[in-house]
């Protein structure tokens, strides 16, 4: 039993639906304590977390082998497929849905420039992907995150997001964590440990978001189309990675990578800029594409690990590497 419990809390999965379904219960069942977590609170708890999230995620990245000539073709994809390519498709939707949903469809810009998940490392040491080439990206992403993520919201949103509050929430999220991840390197975390905590850091976040998210007066029209965008952004352009990547003759390791950087973002940034960022009102019709979002990634993560990235599959392609040959 007690082993049970470790595992389903060391698994990043099933403690974002189990976050999800808590969260749209609290929500219908109306049982969430919004007289004690009041909006104040629960942007100070999620930007909290968050910063306590990343902090231990970034720690694990050594320091080795991070210079720019090291690599550099490998980094510059990365970079471009996990910020650029990304965000192209959540930034379609909303100019499609902005005059028609508006307040809702803002929610698709904070997922667009927000970066790819700092477990992008960790996750493709489980999928059996490069986790040097996940390391060394994800530091200089979030590094660059800390200019892209203001840059991209201003020019979309503009004037409805306090500029000052996006500022100061960059760098409370990514800028003070990269600085202090430095210096924890060295210290020693029991990988379970870690995992327990920032999966249950997950829950939380996700619960304090979701659960304020407007989806009663949401119609399903508007669901539809906030799933199909998140099932593009996910299935959608992790299979096309995945399929060009192989024709090209990218070896499986980094395309394993390269797919969870283009497909797999950090939805904690994007709730924390939301909540932090947004006027009051706007924040529970924004989060409604941050929470159908968070869906389709939890589906998306167990099929790569099921079938897009299966060990039989790893098995193949590997043979085919070491015969010089390419996958069909």
């Amino acid at each position: 039993m007690t082993n049970t419990l470790k595992n389903l809390l060391c698994s990043s999965a099933f403690m974002m639906a189990l976050a999800l379904v808590v969260s749209l219960a609290t929500y219908f069942f109306d049982v969430f304590p919004a007289e004690v977590l009041n909006q104040g609170v629960r942007t100070r708890l999620t930007i909290l977390g968050l910063a306590l999230m990343m902090t231990l995620s970034l720690s694990r990245i050594p320091a080795k082998k991070l210079s720019l000539t090291y690599r550099p073709k490998d980094l510059t994809r990365g970079v471009l497929l996990g910020m650029a390519l990304a965000a192209a498709v959540p930034l379609a939707g909303y100019f499609l849905m902005k005059d028609t949903w508006q307040g809702y469809a803002e929610g698709l810009v904070f997922i667009a420039a927000a970066p790819f998940a700092a477990s992008v490392a960790p996750l493709s040491f489980i999928l059996r992907g490069d986790v040097e080439h996940a390391a060394r990206t994800t530091i200089y992403t979030y590094i660059i995150a800390l200019a892209w993520i203001p840059a991209v919201i201003w020019l979309i949103l503009g004037e409805i997001v306090d500029m000052r509050l996006l500022v100061l929430t960059v760098v409370t999220i990514i800028g003070i964590p990269l600085l202090i991840s430095r210096l924890l390197t060295q210290v020693k975390i029991q990988p379970t440990a870690m995992a327990i905590v920032l999966n249950c850091t997950i829950f939380l976040l996700v619960w304090l978001s979701v659960s304020t998210a407007n989806f009663k007066d949401t119609d399903a029209t508007m669901l539809i189309a906030f799933l199909a965008i998140a099932a593009l952004r996910t299935f959608g352009l992790g299979t096309a990675l995945n399929v060009v990547e192989q024709q090209k003759g990218i070896a499986w390791s980094e395309r394993v990578t390269d797919v969870l950087m283009v497909s797999y973002r950090n939805k904690g940034i994007a709730l924390a800029l939301c909540a932090a960022t947004l006027a009051a009102p706007l924040i529970p019709l924004a989060m409604v594409a941050i929470a159908t979002s968070i869906v389709v990634e939890v589906s998306w993560v167990v099929c790569m690990d099921s079938v897009v990235f299966s060990k039989k599959r790893m098995e193949i392609a590997l043979a085919r590497e070491q015969n010089g040959l390419r996958l069909p």
